[in-house]
């Protein structure tokens, strides 16, 4: 590839950190390149996996995981996960609940790391589970911690509901991210898997929201008097990655 073009891609890669989701052209007025030059370089950044589309009309860009888990090795070589752990450890001995640690893919959250409780009951998602913004502790607490037009641009596609306790009125989903900006965490109960409650926070760097922390367990152990013993344990927990980071 030529100079110019890893320039351009470079341009157009950073044009959509500082605004994504975001369209070709807007894209193109940005980084004063013509609408073709920056297809390309949208489906070679996508080919390799930076870049993703979303699946709204007209199509927006956004970033994705990979660029998160490359940025979070600058400096001192360690990854967003390699932060994260040993604070997860510490999180899961002090409540003995399951510890999740998600990041984003376009509009919705991948599940990069879980640490078990030791308890027989259990909630469970498998590592590379997708999981709805809206539906689950970690993915509130991420959109709680995005700008105001994502938000938006997010509860204007289809809120799918995996269980009948899943909130999927904008407005009161609206509402929830006001609480959670407030007081620091989420709450969820039975929002992504009947019967298991979570709390989350997001994790945050210079650059915005890059990934959220839960504790997650089943709804007859996770009860509402823990709630904010709880909600300040994950608070506090992602804090510290987020300075880290």
């Amino acid at each position: 590839m030529a100079t110019e073009s890893v320039v351009s891609a470079f341009r157009v890669l950073e044009a959509v950190a500082e605004a994504q989701p975001v369209g070709l052209s807007e894209l193109a007025r940005t980084v004063g390149l013509p609408k073709s030059s920056v297809q390309r370089t949208l489906l070679t950044l996508q080919e390799v996996g930076w870049l993703r589309p979303t699946d709204t009309t007209p199509t927006r860009w956004q970033l994705t995981y990979r660029v998160v888990a490359v940025v979070g090795r600058a400096g001192g070589g360690e990854s967003l996960r390699d932060i994260a752990i040993p604070v997860m450890n510490e999180l899961q001995l002090a409540t003995t609940e399951t510890i999740h640690l998600t990041a984003p893919d376009g509009d919705s959250l991948v599940l990069v790391e879980r640490l078990d409780t030791p308890h027989r009951l259990r909630a469970f998602l498998p590592l590379g589970e997708r999981i709805a913004l809206h539906a689950s502790a970690t993915g509130l607490a991420y959109l709680s911690a995005c700008d105001h037009q994502y938000v938006e641009d997010y509860l204007t596609g289809p809120l799918t509901a995996p269980t009948p306790d899943t909130m999927t009125d904008p407005d009161q989903i609206r509402s929830a991210l006001r609480e959670i900006r407030e007081r620091g965490y989420s709450m969820n109960i039975g929002g992504l898997s009947a019967g298991i409650s979570s709390l989350g926070a997001p994790i945050v760097s210079s650059a915005g929201p890059v990934a959220a922390l839960s504790i997650s367990g089943p709804s007859s152990r996770l009860v509402p008097e823990r709630f904010t013993e709880l909600g300040e344990q994950v608070r506090d927990a992602a804090a510290r990655i987020s300075r880290s980071l």
